[in-house]
């Protein structure tokens, strides 16, 4: 299993945690992000580790191939000086360093093999990485939209389910009857009004309708006013009845 494997199937399994848990998708995209970082700086890693191994092998391979060349040497020159024990065992040597050089460069082949897998795996990672945190502001943003969007639709699902006419008409009645009671007061108080000034009419006529009498002299001494008031007779009292108003018309 490749990197991205691996990194694919833990991402899957945090997201699925975090959507069973009901989490915002905001907490989502930054656990997200978090995980891919965390999973980059892992690959990272292993990279580090297989180009290590990597350099392991092609070091073990070039040290066989310079023994095997080194016995291939020393065949030749015991071979040159009649010794040809030793050139056969010098061979011998040679073809152990050249199988193990022959090993080596397998392994080193199968292994920049898995050099250049893991870093592609890990550039592409780091691409989406990169993809994520440029887009996630925008996710961020859409996600608010979508939730605005949501909540203007609950809210107009709501009103559509008032009838707004029946309480329009409930505020006109009611607006009706305050204009109703202010123009009940105010003729009310407008039928007190003419009702007092008739009653000072009336007043005023029988006080006009009444003998104005006038005393001369001075009553006798001893006398009190109240007494006066009573019908106490003065030296001369004199009384003049108004004159109608229509009598005054007529003699003018």
């Amino acid at each position: 299993m490749g990197i991205l494997d691996r990194v694919s199937t833990i991402l899957r399994a945090n997201i699925n945690a975090l959507l069973d848990q009901a989490e915002d998708p905001e907490l989502v995209l930054t656990q997200i992000l978090s995980d891919m970082k965390d999973a980059i700086a892992q690959a990272r890693t292993q990279v580090a580790e297989m180009i290590a191994q990597e350099k392991l092998f092609q070091g073990d391979m070039e040290k066989n191939q310079a023994q095997a060349q080194e016995w291939a040497r020393k065949a030749e020159l015991a071979l040159g000086r009649g010794s040809e024990e030793l050139a056969k065992e010098a061979l011998r040597r040679k073809v152990d360093y050249d199988r193990n050089a022959s090993s080596y460069m397998q392994q080193l082949i199968a292994q920049q093999q898995v050099v250049t897998k893991l870093k592609s795996d890990l550039n592409a990672l780091q691409s989406k990485y990169d993809s994520a945190m440029r887009n996630r502001e925008s996710m961020i943003a859409r996600h608010k939209a979508a939730m605005a969007q949501q909540k203007i639709a609950a809210t107009a699902q709501q009103l559509s389910a008032i009838d707004p006419s029946s309480e329009i008409a409930r505020m006109d009645a009611k607006i009706r009857l305050e204009e109703a009671r202010a123009a009940a007061a105010l003729e009310v108080n407008e039928h007190l009004s003419l009702d007092d000034k008739f009653a000072d009419l009336e007043d005023d006529g029988e006080v006009s309708s009444q003998p104005v009498c006038l005393a001369t002299g001075s009553p006798a001494r001893g006398t009190s006013k109240t007494s006066v008031l009573l019908g106490s007779p003065w030296p001369q009292v004199r009384c003049r009845r108004p004159i109608p108003t229509n009598t005054r018309q007529m003699s003018g």
